[in-house]
């Protein structure tokens, strides 16, 4: 099994890429696609359409797994939401099963705790792919626990 998790945004989307071979998690790849703040909306979005159709092109993922967004009043939100659903488009259009999970989930599922600190999850992510540096940036590291915690739900703890 391949799985990508995404955690989504405009100017940053992270990812990671992990493969379950022999029931032992491998991390492939993990990183951020990043929009330039000083382009058109439409077109940071676009790249976004892109990025992830290459990544996906490359990698081969039988599954996703994103973070759900939750509303704040935040300039941004608007942004994030239409971010989010061209990362949701991409995905389906390569017909790859998507399962979503809110933040508290996913701190849950990695930590132990719906309230768990972006440390804890992280020495958690840490921990669970027998990684000796944590993966940076910070969005890449939030993308692995969402990949991890739809792993998790498949029974390979």
């Amino acid at each position: 099994m391949r799985i990508i998790g995404i955690d989504p945004g405009l100017a940053r989307v992270g990812y990671g890429i992990i493969e379950v071979k022999n029931d032992k998690k491998i991390l492939l790849d993990c990183g951020v696609i990043e929009t330039a703040k000083d382009k058109k909306e439409e077109d940071r979005l676009y790249e976004i359409f892109k990025d992830l159709n290459e990544l996906i092109n490359h990698w081969n993922p039988n599954v996703a797994a994103v973070e759900k967004f939750f509303f704040y009043r935040s300039s941004t939100t608007i942004s994030v939401v239409q971010a989010r659903g061209v990362i949701m488009m991409v995905l389906a259009s390569k017909k790859i099963h998507i399962s979503e999970y809110s933040p508290a989930q996913i701190k849950l599922t990695i930590a132990g705790s719906g309230k768990a600190s972006k440390n804890e999850v992280l020495n958690a992510v840490m921990f669970d792919l027998e990684l000796k540096e944590p993966p940076k940036p910070d969005d890449s590291s939030d993308a692995l626990a969402i990949a991890l915690t739809k792993l998790n739900e498949e029974g390979f703890n």
